[in-house]
């Protein structure tokens, strides 16, 4: 198994965030995390990226624990994150972003030439834009640069937080089009997506969790038709794939 958390339990403060969340993701899936606003998901992400503390609980990646291994090193490692709001630096250029996720990138400029051109091809948008200010872009090219960005490290493991909030559907389909890609590529992906369908007919495998619990976890495709999962999660509709 590429990465697995065993019983993990994060707190802010005397709030207990995560109770005891156990997941795996093996190389090469798709894996996506669906739950209502509160349930711990980007607590989840935050955590295996180093970003909060882990109470309890064991976190591996490739046989290695990752409790108590600094965030930067954690990239270094192989996994990188894209952070829900994309938190790219708006007054830096697309390319001085890139630049930015590529800082603890081992095997020099052959392979940050490697990885820029791996981007420039998932986005050509932003190689059009690669001197304009990332706070001049709009929103889904914002995400694209954020998605970039954490690819610039050439991770193993990338982590999604949200990439498609606030975008338009056509923009939304393309993410999730250059996600897959992404994955076929060679990197496993783990997505935690408001768009709960779209991340269905993507993943492999799912985990739903509430209050900081995973209550479910199954193949996408079987929680995709689960009537309680479509009624709490899907509106009881998942529609046609797009």
């Amino acid at each position: 198994m590429l990465l697995e958390l065993s019983d993990v339990r994060v707190h802010y403060g005397k709030v207990e965030a995560l109770k005891g969340v156990s997941l795996e993701v093996d190389e090469g899936e798709i894996v996506t995390l669906i739950g209502g606003n509160g349930a711990g998901k980007t607590t989840t992400l935050k955590t295996i990226s180093g970003l909060r503390p882990v109470t309890r609980g064991s976190i591996r990646f490739d046989g290695n624990e990752l409790v108590g291994v600094p965030a930067h090193k954690i990239v270094a490692m192989g996994i990188s994150q894209a952070p829900e709001g994309r938190g790219i630096f708006p007054g830096m250029t697309v390319m001085e972003n890139l630049e930015m996720g590529a800082y603890h990138r081992a095997g020099g400029k052959a392979a940050f030439a490697r990885n820029l051109e791996r981007v420039f091809e998932l986005f050509p948008r932003l190689a059009e834009r690669r001197r304009q200010p990332g706070g001049t872009l709009s929103g889904g090219e914002q995400q694209m640069v954020a998605i970039g960005r954490a690819l610039m490290a050439g991770p193993r493991v990338l982590l999604l937080d949200e990439p498609s909030m606030g975008l338009a559907p056509k923009l939304v389909a393309q993410i999730f089009a250059i996600i897959e890609e992404i994955n076929r590529q060679g990197t496993t992906v783990l997505l935690v997506e408001q768009n709960a369908a779209q991340a269905l007919r993507r993943a492999d495998r799912a985990y739903v969790l509430e209050t900081g619990r995973v209550v479910m976890a199954a193949p996408a495709g079987e929680l995709l038709e689960d009537e309680a999962v479509k009624a709490a999660y899907l509106g009881g509709d998942v529609g046609s794939a797009s």
